[in-house]
Protein backbone atom coordinates (compact mmCIF):
# COMPACT_ATOMS: atom_id res chain seq x y z
CA UNK A 1 0.00 0.00 0.00
CA UNK A 2 1.73 3.47 -0.80
CA UNK A 3 1.41 6.22 1.95
CA UNK A 4 3.12 9.76 2.33
CA UNK A 5 6.20 8.81 2.34
CA UNK A 6 5.88 7.19 -1.31
CA UNK A 7 4.14 10.53 -2.42
CA UNK A 8 7.19 12.38 -0.92
CA UNK A 9 9.94 10.59 -2.01
CA UNK A 10 8.11 10.13 -5.73
CA UNK A 11 6.98 14.42 -5.82
CA UNK A 12 10.05 15.08 -4.70
CA UNK A 13 12.22 12.90 -7.57
CA UNK A 14 10.45 15.05 -10.45
CA UNK A 15 11.93 18.34 -11.87
CA UNK A 16 12.09 21.41 -9.74
CA UNK A 17 9.50 20.27 -7.24
CA UNK A 18 9.74 21.46 -3.71
CA UNK A 19 7.65 20.44 -0.59
CA UNK A 20 5.94 23.39 1.43
CA UNK A 21 3.62 23.62 4.46
CA UNK A 22 0.37 25.34 3.65
CA UNK A 23 -2.80 25.07 5.12
CA UNK A 24 -0.84 22.77 7.96
CA UNK A 25 -0.45 20.27 5.23
CA UNK A 26 2.79 19.10 2.79
CA UNK A 27 1.90 21.03 -0.35
CA UNK A 28 4.11 19.94 -3.31
CA UNK A 29 5.42 21.85 -6.09
CA UNK A 30 7.19 22.93 -9.14
CA UNK A 31 8.92 26.42 -9.80
CA UNK A 32 6.19 27.40 -7.19
CA UNK A 33 3.04 26.41 -8.24
CA UNK A 34 1.11 23.20 -6.79
CA UNK A 35 0.72 20.17 -8.07
CA UNK A 36 -0.17 17.91 -4.97
CA UNK A 37 -1.04 17.98 -1.03
CA UNK A 38 -1.49 15.50 1.56
CA UNK A 39 -4.37 16.86 3.22
CA UNK A 40 -6.22 15.62 6.41
CA UNK A 41 -4.62 12.46 8.06
CA UNK A 42 -2.56 11.80 4.66
CA UNK A 43 -4.18 8.76 3.82
CA UNK A 44 -5.63 10.61 0.36
CA UNK A 45 -3.56 13.16 -1.95
CA UNK A 46 -5.34 15.97 -3.68
CA UNK A 47 -3.84 16.54 -7.57
CA UNK A 48 -4.94 18.48 -10.10
CA UNK A 49 -6.88 16.77 -12.89
CA UNK A 50 -9.38 18.91 -15.81
CA UNK A 51 -12.93 18.96 -14.49
CA UNK A 52 -14.09 17.21 -17.59
CA UNK A 53 -11.91 14.09 -17.07
CA UNK A 54 -12.06 14.41 -13.03
CA UNK A 55 -15.96 13.82 -13.05
CA UNK A 56 -15.23 10.93 -15.63
CA UNK A 57 -12.74 9.36 -12.97
CA UNK A 58 -15.44 9.60 -9.65
CA UNK A 59 -17.89 7.74 -11.73
CA UNK A 60 -15.84 5.22 -13.25
CA UNK A 61 -13.65 4.37 -9.84
CA UNK A 62 -15.56 6.39 -6.75
CA UNK A 63 -13.68 3.96 -4.14
CA UNK A 64 -10.08 5.32 -5.61
CA UNK A 65 -11.49 9.00 -6.71
CA UNK A 66 -13.41 11.35 -5.25
CA UNK A 67 -13.95 14.82 -5.18
CA UNK A 68 -13.79 17.68 -1.84
CA UNK A 69 -16.31 20.11 -1.44
CA UNK A 70 -14.09 22.66 -0.97
CA UNK A 71 -12.29 22.08 -3.91
CA UNK A 72 -15.13 21.14 -6.40
CA UNK A 73 -15.02 24.42 -7.96
CA UNK A 74 -11.58 23.53 -8.43
CA UNK A 75 -9.87 21.40 -11.40
CA UNK A 76 -8.52 19.09 -8.80
CA UNK A 77 -9.18 15.59 -7.25
CA UNK A 78 -8.88 13.43 -4.40
CA UNK A 79 -7.15 9.83 -4.65
CA UNK A 80 -7.42 6.86 -1.78
CA UNK A 81 -3.49 6.19 -1.07
CA UNK A 82 -4.74 2.81 -0.10
CA UNK A 83 -7.02 1.91 -3.43
CA UNK A 84 -3.95 2.63 -5.90
CA UNK A 85 -2.52 -0.35 -7.15
CA UNK A 86 0.97 0.02 -6.84
CA UNK A 87 3.80 2.49 -6.92
CA UNK A 88 3.41 3.07 -10.71
CA UNK A 89 -0.10 4.28 -11.03
CA UNK A 90 0.87 6.89 -8.00
CA UNK A 91 3.79 7.79 -9.64
CA UNK A 92 1.75 7.87 -13.04
CA UNK A 93 -0.87 10.90 -11.11
CA UNK A 94 1.51 12.48 -9.88
CA UNK A 95 3.90 13.28 -12.80
CA UNK A 96 0.46 13.90 -15.01
CA UNK A 97 -0.36 17.02 -12.04
CA UNK A 98 2.86 17.85 -12.30
CA UNK A 99 2.84 18.19 -16.31
CA UNK A 100 -0.30 20.51 -15.50
CA UNK A 101 1.92 22.99 -13.30
CA UNK A 102 4.89 22.44 -14.86
CA UNK A 103 6.06 25.86 -16.81
CA UNK A 104 6.99 25.11 -20.64
CA UNK A 105 10.34 25.57 -19.93
CA UNK A 106 10.35 22.18 -17.95
CA UNK A 107 7.76 20.20 -19.92
CA UNK A 108 10.32 21.09 -23.37
CA UNK A 109 13.33 19.62 -21.20
CA UNK A 110 11.53 16.89 -19.56
CA UNK A 111 9.60 14.75 -22.38
CA UNK A 112 10.72 11.50 -20.55
CA UNK A 113 7.63 12.34 -18.27
CA UNK A 114 5.05 12.22 -21.24
CA UNK A 115 4.61 15.03 -22.80
CA UNK A 116 6.25 15.72 -26.37
CA UNK A 117 8.67 18.29 -26.45
CA UNK A 118 6.76 20.78 -28.62
CA UNK A 119 4.55 20.58 -25.68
Amino acid sequence: MQDAEDVRRIALSLPDTAEKIAWSMPTFRVAGKMFATLPEDETSIAVRCPKEERDELVLAEPRKFWIAGHEAQFAWIRVRLAALEDEGELRDILADSWRQAAPSRLLDHHPELGLPADG
